[in-house]
C-alpha cells in the first residue's frame, strides 16, 4: 500500500493515479524494469542537503545527480548527499530509500530534473520497495510545485 500520507493527499486532490506493486526491489532501473516503464520516466529521488537544509533532487531512474552542477544551478555554496540518519526521521511512513517525490509532505523543496517534464507521465516509489505510483506528470507538477533544474550531467 502506498504510504498512507501520499494516498490521502492525492486522493483529497482528486488525483486519478496507478499504483503498481512489484517483486522487491532498490534501484529506480531495477523497478522500472519490473514494471515495464520506460527509466526516462521513472523518477529517483535523492535526498540533498542544500546549504545545510533537506532538499529533494528527482531525477530519471537511469541519472545520477551531479552536486557541482547542481550546487552551480541553485547558486548554493554547500549542496551535498544527504546520510541516511539524516533524513530517516522525516519520512516514518516510508522504507529508507522509497520515498515519494512529493517534498510538499515533508517539508522540504523539490528540484526536478527539466527532462522528467517532457513526459507525459511519472512514476516514483510509492513510500515502499514493491510499489510504484504512476500518474499523469501534469498533476504531479501542479501539486508539488518543484523547481526545474539540470540535476546531472
Amino acid at each position: 500500500m502506498p504510504s498512507k500520507r501520499l494516498k490521502e493527499f492525492l486522493d483529497n486532490n482528486d488525483i486519478k493515479y496507478l499504483t503498481i506493486m512489484h517483486s522487491l526491489a532498490f534501484t529506480a532501473v531495477d523497478i522500472a524494469k519490473s514494471v515495464h516503464i520506460a527509466s526516462k520516466e521513472m523518477a529517483k529521488t535523492v535526498i540533498i542537503k542544500v546549504d545545510g537544509e533537506l532538499a529533494m533532487a528527482v531525477v530519471p531512474a537511469n541519472f545520477k545527480v551531479d552536486m557541482s552542477t547542481l550546487q552551480a544551478a541553485l547558486e548554493s555554496d554547500n549542496v551535498q548527499l544527504a546520510t541516511e540518519q539524516e533524513f530517516t526521521k522525516r519520512f516514518p511512513d516510508c522504507e529508507v530509500g522509497a520515498m515519494p517525490p512529493f517534498g510538499n509532505l515533508y517539508e522540504m523543496e523539490v528540484f526536478v530534473a527539466e527532462s522528467l517534464t517532457e513526459d507525459r507521465k511519472i512514476a516514483f516509489n510509492a513510500g515502499s520497495h514493491s510499489e510504484v505510483i504512476q500518474m499523469e506528470y501534469r498533476d504531479y507538477e501542479a501539486l508539488v510545485k518543484p523547481s526545474f533544474v539540470i540535476l546531472y550531467n
